[in-house]
């Protein structure tokens, strides 16, 4: 489709032929002005080229630029594309606008771009794409496919897609998801009291409406799909936060009422699934610490590796750390971890340890960690905690 050019424009270009530099500033302004941003990326790109002494457009024959001439192009492409790219995000482009942002790698960028944007049924997929998928704002993201598409679709785009997401973009998920099956359960609990006996207090928690009232489960009835009710369970322990914590704790006790037809087990070490996730939560919120890590170091030391993997080892020692133990996790794993499980597989997170360690401690595990990589033939291993500070 052709475009009209103003005759002020045409009259402005047409008076500034001799004079490139001037040519291309206009045409920089106008395509500004304008809102076209594929010719304003086009021609800032243009202006950076020629700022450099270099020609407007590229040749085939240029051949090397040097490195400082390199850096300055580059400095001015990426402006190019933040410029560029968030005019098209203004103007409801959300893919091809990411598309020139993601070189400019600033995501804090685009979420503060994306927040003025609704989210609506024509941009739905593009925003999720962008939110979810590559991580701009998980949480806004996924609090949109849980109202959406609902529980079952949210579980499944977690563990296929979230889980493969740093632990921050994770538990910005797992809040959504918690806070979302809770309440819905919490207030199906309370209908059920209601039409079966006086109404639950407005201040009671789900897990004092359950323990106060043993008839609710008794039938053999559920609330909620029950295998929902157990991926928020396992999902939720990635948390920190003790409220989030305490309802994990509490949809465990609504567990472990189900008849035990629903009570599925897990893979170990939760195989026996209510009980170990509430010893689990129990610990994280400083509850029968001891019980809880004396279960999971069981586990970690009965449970055949070969056989089940290392995740009740894993299991064992992040919990360790996570009730303030670090020093404890890196000495039980260095031992705990079969000779045939390379170093490099769990050395950053026992690193990650040492640094939770307190500093006093640090020298100390820092030879530990010393000795494990030598004792596996690591020398790179040895070499990346060598080259940790402490």
């Amino acid at each position: 489709m052709t475009t009209t050019l103003p005759d002020e424009i045409i009259s402005r270009l047409r008076s500034s032929t001799d004079e490139p530099e001037v040519v291309i500033r206009d045409l920089v302004q106008y395509f500004r002005t304008s809102q076209r941003p594929v010719e304003l990326f086009e021609a800032m790109k243009m202006q950076t080229r020629m700022r450099l002494g270099l020609p407007a457009v590229a040749s085939q024959e240029e051949g090397k630029l040097s490195e400082e001439i390199e850096h300055e192009l580059e400095i001015g492409l990426l402006q190019a594309c933040r410029e560029s790219g968030g005019m098209m995000l203004k103007q409801g482009h959300i893919l091809e606008g990411f598309m020139y942002l993601r070189p400019v790698g600033d995501l804090d960028m685009v979420r503060r771009m994306l927040a003025d944007v609704e989210m609506e049924e024509e941009n739905y997929d593009a925003m999720i794409q962008v939110l979810v998928h590559e991580a701009v704002d998980v949480g806004r993201g996924y609090a949109e496919v849980l109202k959406q598409q609902g529980t079952c679709n949210s579980i499944t785009m977690y563990e296929q897609t979230i889980r493969q997401l740093k632990k921050s973009d994770q538990q910005a998920a797992a809040i959504c998801l918690l806070d979302h099956f809770y309440e819905e359960l919490l207030t199906l609990v309370r209908q059920d009291v209601a039409a079966r006996d006086q109404p639950a207090e407005d201040h009671e928690t789900l897990g004092q409406i359950i323990e106060s009232r043993e008839w609710i489960l008794a039938e053999g009835g559920y609330h909620l799909d029950t295998t929902h009710l157990a991926s928020v369970v396992k999902i939720a322990s990635i948390l920190e936060d003790p409220g989030h914590l305490q309802k994990g704790l509490e949809l465990t006790k609504y567990g472990r009422r189900l008849h035990p037809q629903f009570q599925y087990p897990g893979d170990e070490p939760f195989h026996d699934f209510y009980p170990a996730y509430s010893a689990y939560y129990h610990a994280l919120l400083g509850q029968d610490v001891a019980e809880g890590l004396k279960y999971f170091e069981r586990k970690s030391r009965s449970i055949d590796a070969l056989v089940h993997g290392t995740e009740a080892i894993d299991t064992y020692v992040n919990l360790l750390a996570r009730v303030g133990q670090p020093g404890r996790a890196i000495r039980e794993a260095t031992q705990l971890y079969p000779e045939d499980v390379p170093a490099q597989s769990v050395l950053a997170g026992l690193m990650e340890f040492q640094r939770l360690a307190p500093e006093s401690e640090q020298p100390v595990l820092r030879e530990v960690l010393f000795e494990f990589c030598l004792s596996r033939s690591d020398l790179l291993g040895y070499a990346a905690v060598a080259g940790t500070t402490t």
